[in-house]
Order: C-alpha cells, then sequence, then structure tokens
C-alpha cells in the first residue's frame, strides 16, 4: 500500500467515524460510552494522518 493509498483509507476511517458519531448522538438515548470509544478511535486516526501527511 503507498502512502496516498494509506492516507486515502484514514481519510475514509476517520469520514466514517464521523458520520457514526453524529448517528449515535442524534438517537434518543445514546450510548455514552460507545460514544468515547468512537471519539478515541477518530482522534487516533486524526494523529496517524497528520503523521502521513
Amino acid at each position: 500500500m503507498t502512502a496516498d493509498e494509506r492516507l486515502d483509507s484514514l481519510r475514509f476511517k476517520h469520514a466514517s467515524l464521523e458520520r457514526e458519531i453524529e448517528a449515535e448522538v442524534h438517537r434518543p438515548l445514546p450510548d455514552e460510552l460507545h460514544l468515547a470509544e468512537l471519539k478515541r478511535e477518530k482522534l487516533r486516526i486524526k494523529d496517524e494522518m497528520a503523521v502521513q501527511e
């Protein structure tokens, strides 16, 4: 996998997590633990993207 492909993959995962977070937030009773895990993973991916760029 090239660096550009890796970065594209990370961007896709980041956007996917953003959609999942938005869906969770708008549920009647959001699962706060799951929401925290999603946000933590999104931040990890963002940090990895910064290293790749």
